[in-house]
């Protein structure tokens, strides 16, 4: 298959050069059929790339076709609307079929097409096009779906044998495909609430995400870059725990969600991160496993992207990450994998010499970086990981003494990290339970502390400044309207000076936080500020915030998804099951593939 590709392209570009045009005559009668003249281009590229005769024939003329068909297809789309597609079929069926169709039907009308005319249950398929997953809904235009576009059919699950394929089995798909889009419903959730979920929250009882640089400490990011490079990194993770697995259909979407994300970050982030460029890669292998390359128009692009965003991140000759992590080794798996996909994409473009380069690079790489059993081994009497072990003895150029001292000196790193982190919680707890004393609710002194930095002066300020804070606190703010004001708190209030109105409204509005009321009120002169003042209707403030926040279809979707506060629970779990321990987890590549698909191709080529 590879081989055809090769000598096609090779074809393909020697007629690009000499500017022949297979479609027009003399090689392409009135008819449509090939011309005599044909046989002189045989026997003239047979010689020219050493092909014997009847290949040389079959393949001008599968070029010649295609040609004609796409001429006639462009004719027809002037003429009439109807557009062609190229529809690339899963790997069990794993060919290129044209498909005429009015861009005005919508995305479910087209899977369902595809899968009546190609015998696919509809269930258990997955369209993308233009690297984005078709939308049920729209319709094809609305969705950017010009002629001539590439259509990629991913088959989710393995079909029974025609014979097997009955009502019951339809029946069974539909629930598999209603479970596959929950997962994706759940993970989009997921990491929705973590992008959301602040640091100030309490680690301890509710997980968030941080973000750190290569070293392992957390790094500050603005809260909208944050959220996007989360969700952007959180999709990426779930992509590649399928990819471990093999299962490179249900990967590729949550790759290309990730991609989306990614792009929603800063160009001066993305230069600063290698995720992006590993992100490039894992997509590319992806269409490469699942044999649909010819689907991924770009791919050249997002490999040289890839290849600079690396050389930004790393330096040219890998200085900087040298400089931060004393050795290059760990990250020259992802240049052998590059330079893999940068030769396969070569040798598919009829390119022979640029794809020896790549690919004997790759090779050169794989022996540079193949790890001896053994010396794993030695080093998990130790105490250490496979992964751990293997990671280190890249690092260490197979070096086990080296490695051990590696890992030693990188778990006290991560404990002295783990120290520290366990200290700034202890502290920001004591500043909180300091404020709560106070009189200030617990989510208010939280915040309040997050946005100054610690500073529990500035913190307690804040808050007093901004008494909304403490409504943060409420998970359901409608309840104040409902509390009732204790006598005993009015007269507390009273006593210190101020009147019943504005005690029993301060008491209302902070839940009977007698304390945190009388120090508001005091504040701010004896009256509630304007932002804490009811309205004329009656409604209070915290009612006014909640039915803001919120459009009537968000509240009616809220009031099922607080009845059942697991689900929430059970998505942000999911996503941290995905989320591997070992920071360099997508460093530590057995290359068992690799090696296979190196010596492929150096048959090829050789």
């Amino acid at each position: 298959m590879a081989q055809k590709k090769y000598l096609m392209a090779k074809l393909t570009s020697c007629l690009r050069e000499d500017k022949i045009q297979l479609w027009k005559p003399p090689y392409t009668t009135e008819n449509k059929e090939a011309g005599k003249e044909m046989k002189e281009l045989v026997q003239i590229y047979s010689s020219k790339l050493s092909i014997n005769e009847n290949d040389t024939e079959m393949m001008l003329e599968e070029i010649r076709c295609k040609a004609v068909e796409r001429g006639a297809g462009n004719e027809n789309f002037k003429v009439t609307g109807i557009a062609r597609l190229d529809v690339y079929l899963p790997r069990r069926k794993s060919r290129k079929v044209p498909l005429e169709i009015n861009l005005l039907i919508t995305g479910k009308e087209l899977r369902s097409q595809i899968a009546q005319e190609h015998e696919l249950q509809e269930n258990a398929i997955k369209i993308i096009i233009n690297k984005k997953q078709l939308d049920l809904g729209k319709t094809l235009e609305d969705q950017g779906v010009t002629h001539n576009a590439k259509v990629m059919v991913l088959q989710l699950e393995q079909s029974d044998e025609e014979t097997k394929r009955k009502v019951q089995e339809e029946e069974l798909e539909c629930k598999k495909e209603k479970e596959r889009n929950s997962k994706m419903r759940r993970t989009k959730k997921g990491l929705e609430i973590l992008a959301e979920r602040e640091e100030y929250l309490d680690q301890d009882s509710v997980p968030y995400l941080e973000i750190a640089n290569q070293t392992g400490r957390s790094i500050e990011i603005p809260p909208r870059a944050k959220k996007a490079l989360v969700l952007a990194m959180g999709y990426h993770e779930k992509g590649r725990a399928l990819m471990k697995k093999k299962e490179y259909e249900a990967a590729l979407p949550y790759l290309l969600d990730a991609d989306k994300h990614f792009c929603e970050c800063s160009a001066e982030l993305l230069n600063t991160v290698d995720n992006y460029a590993v992100l490039q890669l894992d997509i590319v292998w992806c269409y490469f496993r699942l044999e649909q390359l010819d689907c991924l128009d770009d791919a050249e692009k997002k490999l040289s992207t890839a290849h600079r965003c690396f050389q930004r991140c790393y330096g040219e000759n890998h200085e900087r990450l040298i400089g931060i992590k004393g050795s290059c080794g760990r990250e020259k798996v992802l240049y052998l994998r590059l330079y893999l996909l940068q030769g396969i994409g070569h040798y598919h473009s009829g390119r022979e010499k640029e794809a020896a380069e790549y690919i004997e690079k790759a090779s050169h790489l794989h022996k540079e970086l193949y790890v001896d059993p053994y010396k794993v081994d030695s080093l998990s009497v130790l105490g250490f990981s496979g992964q751990e072990a293997r990671l280190a003895l890249r690092a260490c150029q197979g070096d086990v003494d080296s490695a051990a001292s590696l890992l030693t000196n990188r778990r006290e790193e991560k404990e002295q990290i783990k120290k520290e982190e366990r200290a700034k919680r202890k502290q920001r707890k004591e500043d909180v339970n300091k404020l709560k004393s106070m009189g200030c609710p617990e989510r208010a002194a939280q915040i309040a502390l997050h946005r100054t930095k610690g500073n529990l002066d500035q913190a307690f300020q804040l808050i007093l400044n901004s008494p909304e804070l403490a409504l943060e606190d409420d998970d359901d703010p409608g309840s104040v309207a409902q509390y009732e004001v204790s006598q005993e708190g009015v007269d507390i209030l009273m006593y210190l000076g101020f009147s019943r109105e504005s005690a029993e409204q301060a008491l209302k509005v902070f839940k009977g936080n007698i304390h945190f009321a009388s120090q508001i009120l005091a504040h701010y002169g004896g009256v509630l500020p304007a932002s804490l003042q009811p309205s004329p209707e009656g409604s209070s403030p915290s009612e006014e915030m909640a039915s803001s926040s919120s459009s009537p279809t968000d509240s009616a979707e809220g009031s099922s998804s607080q009845t059942d506060e697991d689900v929430e629970a059970d998505a942000v779990s999911e996503i941290i099951e995905d989320i591997p321990e070992h920071e360099e987890d997508y460093l530590d590549l057995t290359l068992e593939e690799e090696e296979q698909i190196i010596k492929e191709y150096l048959s090829y080529i050789q």
